[in-house]
């Protein structure tokens, strides 16, 4: 069954900046991911950077991320794929967010969004056997 990561739930209100728990990859089969970040609510002049970290034992972690996605100013949803297949080492991701606001108004930036990641099952073709 393919895996699914839920880094920030659906409908959670952020004031600043963050990052998930450490999610163990034990369980996943073909390590290649479809992230999904999906903006539901922000104020104006700000926005939200996203990016995906890995570890080898989940405290050390790397020091470039995995995956960064654009930043996002305004509601809607953006997709990148996260393939760790090369990287058999990594055994832990985490989510980061960075939340930056700008000008007159609040002080503080507000999203709500959420992250998740769902593994993307192997192919197989029609007899069952995986490409």
């Amino acid at each position: 069954m393919p895996e699914e990561i839920q880094f920030v739930p659906p409908g959670t209100r952020l004031t600043g900046s963050g990052e998930s728990p450490a999610h163990d990859l034990a369980r996943s089969t073909t390590r290649t991911f479809i992230c999904t970040l999906e903006v539901t609510a922000q104020i104006e002049q700000e926005y939200v950077e996203m990016s995906v970290w890995g570890s080898t034992n989940g405290e050390l972690w790397e020091e470039k991320p995995l995956l960064i996605f654009p930043q996002r100013f305004y509601k809607g949803e953006t997709q990148q794929v996260l393939d760790l297949s090369q990287r058999p080492e990594l055994r832990f991701i985490r989510a980061r967010w960075h939340l930056h606001r700008w000008g007159r108004g609040a002080p503080q930036p507000m999203f709500a969004f959420s992250f998740s990641a769902r593994e993307i099952p192997a192919f197989e073709t029609r007899q069952g056997h995986s490409a």
